[in-house]
Formats: C-alpha cells, sequence, structure tokens
C-alpha cells in the first residue's frame, strides 16, 4: 500500500470510471417506435395498387347478357321474353359452373321484414308480397298535406278517400251472399312489441287493427300490418271521466281544451303514421259525451275522409249523432271480446258475437290486444267458415247514418 493511500482524502484522486451513454433518449425510442406502423402504412399506400384505398369489397359473380342484334334471343325460363326482361340491362342468369348459388330472388315489389319474438328472441324473415292494392308511394302522397307535426291524411284532388284507397276488399262467398258478417277489432297495438307481433303473427287478414299513436317502432309495424292484409284504424286518446287519475297518455283530447288546441292534438296522433281508414277512440267516456269538444274532432276526420269506429264501451256517446250529420261512414262495436280477460269468457263473447251477427246480419266486436285475447280469436277465426260466418275488415260494416 501506498504511503499517499493513508494521507489521500477518501475518495479523491481516484481515476473515474466512465458511464455508457445511448446517443438516444429513451423518449425519442418511444417516439420512434409508436410512429413505425404510421410510416409502413403511408409506405404501403404509395406503393401498393389499391385504387379503392382498402375501401371493404365484395366480389359478386356477374353473367351480363349477350347484346342484342340479328339473332340474338333471350328467354325466361320456361316462356318467351318479355318487354322486362329485354329492357333489364345486366340480368342474372345464375352461377357459372363451381360458384355458389345465390339466394332466391324476391318477387318484383316484395318487401321482407325481421320480426322478434320478444319471449324468445328468436328472428323470424317474414317476406310481403306486393298486392293489388299496395299502393306506390305517390300514390299516398296525393292522400296527405302538410302539417307542422308531419303528413295528414286527406282527399286527394280527384276525390278519392283514404277510407277507400286503403280499404281492404270484403271476400264474400259466391254461393251465399247474404251470410252473417263480423268485422272484429283488435285495439292498442303498438305499444307491447311482443303482443304486437303476436297479432301480426296470428291474426288473419280481414282482422282490423287498431294503433295507438305512441309506438317507437310503429311505422314498420303498420307496414307489416298492411302487406298481410289487415285494415289499420288510428287510435286517438280521449278524456275519460275519471281523468287525470285515469289517464290516456300524453296528447289526450280533453273537454276543458279550446276546439282548436284539441284539433292540434288530433293533428299530432294523426301525423304518427298513414294508411289508415279511420279513427277510434281510445277511452274517452267524458270526452265522446261532450258535443262540444268532440263535434270539431269528428267533423275534421269527416272532411279528411275517414271512417269512425265506436268501441262501444260508452252508453253517453254522441258518436253516432255526429257522424250522421257530417255523413262520415261509422261503425260501432256491439260487444268487448275480453271485458273479463279470460279464455272461456272471450270464447262465450266470440259466440255472442256470432248470435247477434245471424239475427242482424252484421255485427262488430273489439278485443284488447292481449295474449288470451288473440290467441282465441285466431282459432275461432278459423273454424268461423265451416260455420257460415264471413270475417270482414271494418270498413265493409261502416254505415252512413241518419242524422238524429
Amino acid at each position: 500500500m501506498a504511503a499517499d493511500d493513508l494521507t489521500a482524502p477518501l475518495g479523491q484522486n481516484r481515476p473515474s470510471k466512465r458511464r455508457f451513454a445511448l446517443p438516444i433518449g429513451l423518449p425519442h425510442l418511444l417516439t420512434g417506435a409508436l410512429s413505425l406502423p404510421v410510416v409502413v402504412f403511408i409506405a404501403w399506400a404509395m406503393i401498393a395498387d389499391d385504387p379503392l384505398g382498402g375501401e371493404p369489397m365484395a366480389m359478386v359473380p356477374a353473367n351480363p347478357r349477350p347484346e342484342s342484334g340479328a339473332g340474338a334471343k333471350e328467354a325466361r325460363p320456361g316462356g318467351s321474353p318479355t318487354v322486362a326482361d329485354k329492357t333489364r340491362p345486366n340480368r342474372y342468369d345464375g352461377p357459372t359452373p363451381g360458384e355458389p348459388s345465390p339466394e332466391p330472388e324476391l318477387p318484383a315489389g316484395s318487401k321482407t321484414v325481421n320480426i322478434i319474438d320478444g319471449s324468445s328472441g328468436k328472428r323470424q324473415q317474414v317476406v310481403i308480397p306486393n298486392t293489388p292494392d299496395d299502393r306506390p308511394a305517390a300514390f299516398e302522397e296525393r292522400l296527405t298535406e302538410p302539417s307542422r307535426h308531419g303528413p295528414l291524411p286527406r282527399i286527394s284532388q280527384d276525390g278519392v278517400r283514404p277510407a277507400d284507397a286503403f280499404a281492404k276488399p270484403a271476400k264474400i262467398p259466391a254461393g251465399n251472399p247474404d251470410a252473417p258478417r263480423i268485422a272484429i277489432v283488435v285495439e292498442g297495438l303498438g305499444i307491447s312489441a311482443t303482443n304486437t307481433g303476436d297479432a301480426l303473427k296470428r291474426l288473419p287478414g280481414p282482422v282490423t287493427l287498431a294503433f295507438m299513436p305512441y309506438g317507437g317502432d310503429i311505422e314498420r309495424q303498420i307496414t307489416i300490418a298492411r302487406g298481410g292484409g289487415h285494415e289499420v284504424l288510428l287510435q286517438i286518446p280521449m278524456e275519460p271521466f275519471d281523468y287525470p287519475d285515469n289517464d290516456a297518455g300524453p296528447q289526450t283530447l280533453l273537454t276543458s281544451l279550446s276546439p282548436e288546441q284539441n284539433l292540434d292534438r288530433l293533428h299530432w296522433a294523426m301525423s304518427r303514421f298513414r294508411g289508415y281508414v279511420g279513427i277510434a277512440n281510445y277511452m274517452g267516456a267524458r270526452f265522446t259525451a261532450a258535443e262540444p269538444a268532440l263535434g270539431p274532432v269528428m267533423r275534421d276526420a269527416g272532411k279528411r275522409g275517414l271512417i269512425y269506429l265506436d268501441d262501444g264501451t260508452s252508453a253517453r256517446s254522441v258518436t253516432s249523432q255526429i257522424a250522421g250529420g257530417a255523413n262520415m261512414p261509422f261503425a260501432k262495436a256491439n260487444i268487448v271480446l275480453d271485458a273479463v280477460p279470460t279464455p272461456a269468457e272471450i270464447d262465450n263473447a266470440l259466440a255472442k258475437l256470432e248470435s247477434i251477427a245471424r239475427e242482424r246480419g252484421v255485427a262488430v266486436g273489439v278485443a284488447n290486444a292481449l295474449p288470451a285475447s288473440i290467441d282465441r280469436i285466431a282459432h275461432w277465426a278459423k273454424a268461423a267458415a265451416g260455420r257460415g260466418i264471413v270475417l270482414v275488415p271494418v270498413s265493409a260494416v261502416a254505415s252512413k247514418p241518419k242524422s238524429t
């Protein structure tokens, strides 16, 4: 040990060890690592031959038809060529050998909708065919007028009434033109998706469906209903005697409001959807008993070419008198089929409705969109024709009563 080691201060005069330092700092390394994918993508975009810039693409087989010319022929399977075939620029004639078969082509004008079972979640795709009275949108535009709420029904300039334009034909047996006729109206649709879907799936076309104006999916449901052969009614919420303890919902027509206010609320409800033949009351025992409040509402609906259905629940209703004075097509229910909503009582009510129809020739029944009601009406309808009963839409039984 050298003497200097004993006398020198600790830590002094020792040779320093040089630490290794990276030429680039850690933040620069992180920045470079994060920007590397961007640089690679830009380089690929500049070099790769991709005119769509990476947009999603689908490859579809196409067999363009040969150009028409001398001796060129094109015929539909099993028949001669049609005008539609000759004017179609690129008709698909099927896959080439080795290609997968395409999905079947839907009939022209048909629609496809998905019905979801609310209890099981099962999806069912339903094809709605194009029917003779499935009018184009331009036709329906003639039957509407604008308002601050949306399109409202009206009689077209050439005199076509919505009640006639959207009516479904009554199928009367040729061999029994005087058969008893029954119209059944199922009300309260559009609120419960499960019950509405059940009614659309199970009830036959002649059953009339009445929708509330509050449904969130109401336009699609109306499309399915009309495509299934159903006539459609719009239910108007009206004031009951125990209002507001029993509330018909937003925009309820009230006896305490002015005629202008009630008409504004009526127009709000009318603008929710299109394609209905008329209106019906929802609740409204007090409102339908008050002519000063009800009169302007019914007269406005009558001028728009609509019918009125009274559900028959109020003995004080003056709807018949007002409809007669306005020369408005009118129908009134003879019986509420599910006043007691049990299967046995609904069956009894349907039997009573048959008796009324046999006695008077025509009868009208109403029911709520309850599972038991839908089930019993569906079963009854299957056997009604075998008993000589004709099920008809509500427009077929609406009459123009004399003014009283």
